[in-house]
């Protein structure tokens, strides 16, 4: 792709040798004379000199001291995302269903869809025109694949579940086991029956090895565009909302809800029956305990997890502590 059609492709001014020929997208550090590159953050000017980078997406207000072939656009890592996807196409699997996998009755496997080998379906389940399902997964009985998802091998889909339109879920996923519900009778654990759901919207990534559990009754709910990295787990009857963002190792509890526009980092955990409100952010390694309620908007931090301003504080009057007492301490 030449220079000049990337930046048609992104509807971006461009700057210096419009025919110059770009093979692939390559970190700034490392890329060469036919490798796009971007640069955000702190010094653009020094890190774009230091790059032998054929073409640089910059910021609109770069100052191109060297005139150096750019491409400006508000959004540097948003645009070299978009680059990616026309640089390096996605290879699509060849449609058709594998010979070794096992189909049960009355499943409908719309046109366009890769079925890899060994994969299980069950009874009654629909899968939409387009989607592929790789090696080794297992679909229960009734579920729904919406058009164009991506099933990554090694995934698990229990019964009853729903996935909307371009679901990505990644290998070792489990989607729909049992929730962690139990009742203690006599001194002893009873299982409570999970006979609820799970429900996932659209555009919805999933990384490798979570697991989202079905609700012990009605449903477990994810909306359209959230993206939930590898490791999480999400407990029964949680909701979680629309453009969420979940960090690795993160756990949710059961009946938590998570609004919509959250930002949750890695490693939190969240008690039973909280709320994190709309565009709240909640920062790694946080406790936000039971019944909490983490207000709109709010950046928290710690365990338990406390507004970020209060967070910091009290860190403040530690460190002072330390100090002081380092000091009184005999000679």
């Amino acid at each position: 792709m030449r220079v000049k059609e990337l930046a048609a492709f992104l509807e971006a001014p461009f700057e210096g040798d419009g025919e110059r020929v770009l093979r692939k997208v390559a970190a700034l550090a490392d890329a060469g004379p036919e490798d796009l590159s971007f640069v955000t953050g702190s010094q653009p000017g020094k890190r774009a000199a230091a790059s032998a980078a054929g073409c640089l997406l910059v910021s609109s207000d770069f100052d191109n001291v060297d005139r150096r072939t750019i491409v400006r656009t508000a959004h540097p890592r948003a645009a070299v995302a978009r680059a990616i996807s026309r640089l390096h196409p996605k290879v699509e699997a060849a449609s058709g269903t594998h010979p070794s996998a096992v189909i049960g009755p009355g499943a409908i496997i719309e046109p366009g869809v890769h079925v890899g080998p060994l994969v299980s379906i069950g009874a009654g389940v629909r899968v939409g025109a387009g989607s592929s399902i790789g090696a080794g997964c297992v679909i229960g009985d009734y579920v729904s694949i919406g058009e164009k998802c991506t099933l990554h091998p090694g995934v698990t889909l229990y019964r009853d579940v729903t996935l909307g339109r371009e679901v990505v879920l990644h290998a070792g996923c489990v989607i729909g086991a049992d929730g962690f519900g139990y009742v203690l009778t006599d001194g002893i654990y009873e299982n409570f029956p999970q006979i609820g759901r799970v429900e996932i919207g659209d555009r919805v990534d999933i990384g490798a090895n979570s697991c989202v559990d079905r609700a012990a009754l009605g449903v477990t709910s994810i909306g359209d565009g959230t993206k939930i990295d590898n490791l999480v787990h999400v407990g029964h009857n949680c909701r979680i909302g629309r453009n969420v963002v979940v960090a690795a190792q993160t756990g949710f509890s059961g009946g938590v809800v998570v609004e919509d526009y959250a930002v949750i980092g890695g490693q939190v955990g969240v008690g039973d029956k909280a709320r994190i409100e709309s565009r709240a952010v909640v920062g790694s390694g946080s406790g936000v305990l039971t019944s909490k309620i983490v207000r709109a908007g709010q950046p928290v931090w710690g365990t338990p997890a406390r507004p970020l301003k209060e967070h910091l504080e009290q860190l403040a009057v530690l460190s002072r502590l330390a100090k002081q007492r380092k000091k009184e301490k005999p000679r």
